[in-house]
């Protein structure tokens, strides 16, 4: 959550920059939109330009007082070089995480509506087979935060509805173009398409509905197969491998304690120290960003 005095400041002052340089931040209008951020693009645009000159400054600062008391020792060159490369480099990563953190959004947000989805359609089937009209299914739904991101769509679809005054079809019609999911896309334009088309709304989301439950079905028992496959490679290659090599160093420790010109024991404890957790780490990472959200 940004600081309200500071959005105000960075708007009030540094939104020239979009206005100079517009075409860096084109490709942020309609990310922005599906991220969910309720800022239009000049105002956004201000605020990275405005966290990236903060963020440069309290580095340099920091940089500036670390080596003025000494606690970094290194010759003339290296310190000048560090002084004006760090903070830059520091601003520069601030301001592409900025551009870029609305991208990282659209994909959290699509992710979470996908997990959600294949539950949610199977409620609206079961209620629409009581005879509630369209606007009410999307007040019920919105009322379910379990859905997370969704419940939210559903919300906007209600605010359309009651705040804006547009008719269900069109305030369907106008969150289809904002989501960040095309699987919710294609399922609200054919909601609508079935209305105005005189079909059975009931028959419809029951075919959504299996048709979603089946496809979550299938994706979760390839998970669960590919999670057996990545256990027994963490166990041949991260605890199998790590003891043998550690057995090994052993064994040539006492025949020869050295190997090319490392110490055995400094490439033992290397291994068993820095190694090892590095390659865990990664894996558990690589578990994280593979994983199926249940």
């Amino acid at each position: 959550m940004i600081p309200i005095f500071f959005k105000r400041i960075a708007i009030k002052h540094f939104s020239f920059v979009y206005d100079k340089y517009p075409e860096i931040f084109k490709p942020l209008e309609l990310t922005l939109v599906k991220s969910g951020i309720a800022l239009s693009v000049k105002n956004y645009a201000s605020i990275v330009v405005f966290a990236t000159l903060i963020a440069y400054i309290v580095s340099l600062i920091t940089l500036t007082s670390l080596i003025a008391f000494s606690i970094i020792k290194m010759n003339i060159f290296l310190l000048i070089l560090s002084i004006i490369f760090i903070p830059v480099l520091i601003a520069v990563m601030t301001f592409i995480f900025g551009i870029f953190y609305p991208t990282q959004r659209v994909a959290h947000r699509k992710k979470d509506i996908e997990t959600n989805l294949p539950f949610a359609i199977a409620h609206m089937g079961s209620v629409a087979a009581s005879g509630i009209p369209p606007s009410v299914i999307f007040k019920m739904l919105a009322k379910f935060k379990e859905y997370g991101v969704l419940a939210d769509e559903f919300g906007k679809i209600v605010r359309n509805m009651e705040t804006f005054g547009m008719d269900p079809m069109s305030a369907i019609r106008e969150v289809s173009k904002r989501t960040p999911s095309e699987k919710f896309r294609q399922l609200l334009l054919g909601f609508v398409s079935t209305i105005e088309g005189g079909g059975d709304l009931k028959l419809y989301l029951k075919n959504a509905g299996e048709q979603a439950l089946f496809t979550w079905r299938i994706k979760r028992q390839k998970y669960i197969q590919q999670l057996s496959t990545y256990a027994e490679f963490y166990t041949g290659i991260l605890i199998a491998a790590p003891l043998f090599i550690i057995a090994l160093f052993s064994v040539m420790n006492m025949i020869q304690p050295q190997l090319g010109g490392f110490e055995i024991l400094d490439l033992m404890k290397m291994s068993i120290y820095l190694l090892v957790p590095i390659v865990n780490v990664g894996f558990v990472i690589f578990l994280e960003i593979t994983q199926v959200e249940m």
